[in-house]
C-alpha cells in the first residue's frame, strides 16, 4: 500500500456504489478517473473525491501518479439513520437512510512484484 483514502459517512447506500467500484477496481489511478467522469452516477462522483485525495497522499509520499494503480476499493456499511413515515390505518413504517464508508488504496507495480 502506497497510499490511501477514506471518506466516511457518506450519505448513499454501499449497495448504490459498488457497481461503479468494480469499474475502476485494479486500473490505473488516472484511467479510473477518466472512466469515473463518464460515469452518470453519484457515486462515480464521490469515488472522484476519495480517488484524489489519495492520489494527493501519494504524491506528498513521492509517488508518481502515472505508476500508482488501484489495489483495494472497498463500500461498507456505515450507521443507519432511522426515520419514520406515516402509513395506512394510523401506523408509522420505518425509513432507512444508509451511509457508506469508502476506502481506496493506490499501490505501485514494483511494489507488488516484491511482495
Amino acid at each position: 500500500m502506497v497510499s490511501r483514502a477514506e471518506a466516511k459517512y457518506i450519505r448513499i447506500s454501499p449497495t448504490k456504489v459498488r457497481p461503479v467500484m468494480r469499474l475502476i477496481k485494479g486500473d490505473n489511478a488516472n484511467i479510473a478517473m477518466a472512466k469515473l467522469g463518464l460515469i452518470n452516477k453519484k457515486g462515480a462522483v464521490l469515488l472522484v473525491k476519495v480517488l484524489k485525495s489519495a492520489l494527493a497522499n501519494a504524491k506528498v509520499k513521492g509517488y508518481e501518479e502515472a505508476a500508482l494503480f488501484i489495489s483495494k476499493i472497498v463500500a461498507n456499511p456505515g450507521p443507519v439513520l432511522k426515520r419514520s413515515r406515516a402509513a395506512s390505518f394510523g401506523r408509522a413504517t420505518m425509513i432507512r437512510k444508509r451511509t457508506s464508508h469508502i476506502l481506496i488504496e493506490l499501490e505501485t507495480p514494483q511494489k507488488l512484484i516484491k511482495g
